[in-house]
């Protein structure tokens, strides 16, 4: 029945159209990778400007995480109501006005809520951009094509270190003013207004997603769309997939919160394996390397210019094993990642433990002697190549593809909220945790990597090749 379209990636003309539909949403994942960020760069001046202690720093670091985490909720039924389109321009236009407000902010608390409304924008695109790119993506390359979401990601992640590398070595400093007398820093968050102009406009430019067109009764719509992305002409061939996706939404009600229900747990057991993988690709402690590696590095002996260096560094690895995962994902599956990534974690964060047990002073005093810090260095660098090969793709694939078609966009966003709130935590929690000892800080991270390679081998299921409306429930 769905033969049809499992071959199109054999189209060279469909593959390229689909390429750039879903590069094009991809762009959400940038502006997340982006604005969650570049922070990094400025939690230094940021804890000085506005006189923080460790526990608001944290919170003032944190605090997009939250609005994230409330976007991710609510993008799902915004998805549903107003089309995965719509809800994307939504997206672009609070990630506007947060970048703008963080960069002006003249207070801590206006600081925290301008992040927080940034944080709602990287919320919407964390959850419509997978679930966009999975539906208008064929199985046979849908993997790659998902994977997009996490190139752009790390490419966002790279651009905002590079750029506020950039912009402190310009000014001498993150503090110290550059242009109309506002303070390096503060131009690190309004450079975030340019790629959230271009995200809208590109969104202006995209198809809307055909299984939402038929969920609305769209039918004719969804038929254009379909000629047009997956270059379905034969009309056999194009009826068959448009009753696969009737049969797959109407055969339930329309959907709503209460679908997610179901099973001794509470949830239906695949919503559950998609917010447990959420947690722990975050409990794994990553975003600790992309949102606090220039003061942890300046901690331990490191310059400042140096310390932003060697983050860009980190976050260009990054970009690298991104693209070996893209072109692994279909090869070897998803699962096979997973358990990758948690095994080379679990080794690399105990080192890092074991790295800082050698460390000597306390606080923002710690320093690593002798061959101690390049080898903590080797070790977080890997620890990054093994996390960008496995659990930052392959997550963001398997949330866009894993539930059945009636609750995709719901189950999607409550994963992606779980995400975001893990996220949240472990951020908030590192300053307080560095202070207090980081040889705990990474071996917490590497206990979970073991819980996470456990959970993967017990429960969760390969989707390789599977259609999106043969996804079991």
């Amino acid at each position: 029945m769905n033969a049809p379209a499992a071959n199109l990636a054999d189209h060279p003309r469909t593959s390229l159209r689909v390429i750039l539909i879903a590069a094009a949403a991809a762009l959400g994942g940038f502006l997340f990778g982006f604005d969650s960020a570049v922070i990094n760069g400025a939690v230094g001046a940021l804890r000085h400007v506005f006189n923080l202690s460790a526990a608001v720093t944290g919170i003032a670091v944190a605090c997009a995480l939250l609005g994230s985490a409330l976007g991710a909720w609510y993008a799902g039924s915004l998805a549903d109501r107003f089309g995965r389109v719509r809800t994307m321009e939504v997206a672009a236009l609070l990630l506007a006005a947060g970048g703008l407000g963080a960069g002006l902010a003249g207070s801590v608390a206006w600081f925290i809520a301008l992040r927080v409304i940034a944080g709602i924008g990287i919320g919407v695109a964390s959850v419509i951009a997978p679930a966009y790119i999975a539906e208008v993506s064929p199985a046979s390359i849908r993997g790659r094509l998902g994977s997009l979401q996490q190139l752009a990601i790390v490419l966002g992640i790279f651009v905002a270190l590079a750029s506020d590398a950039a912009l402190a070595n310009s000014a001498g400093g993150a503090e110290i003013a550059l242009w109309f007398g506002l303070g390096a820093w503060r131009w690190m968050f309004l450079v975030g207004v340019i790629p959230a102009v271009i995200y809208g406009g590109l969104a202006l430019t995209i198809p809307e997603s055909p299984r939402h067109l038929v969920a609305r009764g769209r039918i004719d719509d969804a038929r254009v769309v379909l000629r047009k992305v997956l270059s379905l002409h034969d009309a056999a061939a194009l009826d068959r997939k448009i009753a696969d996706i009737q049969n797959t939404l109407e055969r339930e009600h329309k959907p709503r919160w209460g679908d997610l229900l179901g099973g001794r747990a509470g949830l239906l057991p695949v919503v559950w394996v998609g917010i447990i993988l959420s947690i722990f690709q975050q409990f794994v402690g990553i975003n600790v390397i992309f949102y606090y590696s220039t003061m942890l590095w300046h901690s331990v002996g490191f310059s400042e210019s140096g310390s932003f260096s060697l983050t860009v560094i980190t976050s260009i690895v990054n970009v690298v094993v991104t693209l070996v995962a893209i072109a692994l994902i279909d090869r070897i599956g998803r699962k096979a990642l997973l358990v990758i990534g948690s095994s080379g974690m679990l080794v690399t964060l105990a080192a890092m433990a074991v790295c800082f047990a050698e460390a000597t002073g306390s606080g923002a005093n710690v320093s690593l002697p002798g061959a101690w810090g390049p080898a903590a260095l080797v070790a977080a660098n890997l620890y990054v190549v093994f996390f960008g090969v496995s659990w930052g793709p392959v997550v963001w694939v398997l949330l866009g593809e894993m539930f059945p078609n009636r609750i995709r966009a719901m189950a999607l966003a409550v994963a992606a909220a779980a995400q975001w709130l893990a996220n949240f935590a472990i951020t908030m929690t590192f300053p307080p945790m560095a202070q207090f000892s980081l040889v705990f800080s990474y071996g917490l991270y590497a206990f979970f990597a073991l819980l996470s390679l456990l959970f993967v081998l017990k429960f969760v299921r390969e989707t390789r090749g599977v259609e999106l409306e043969d996804m079991p429930g």
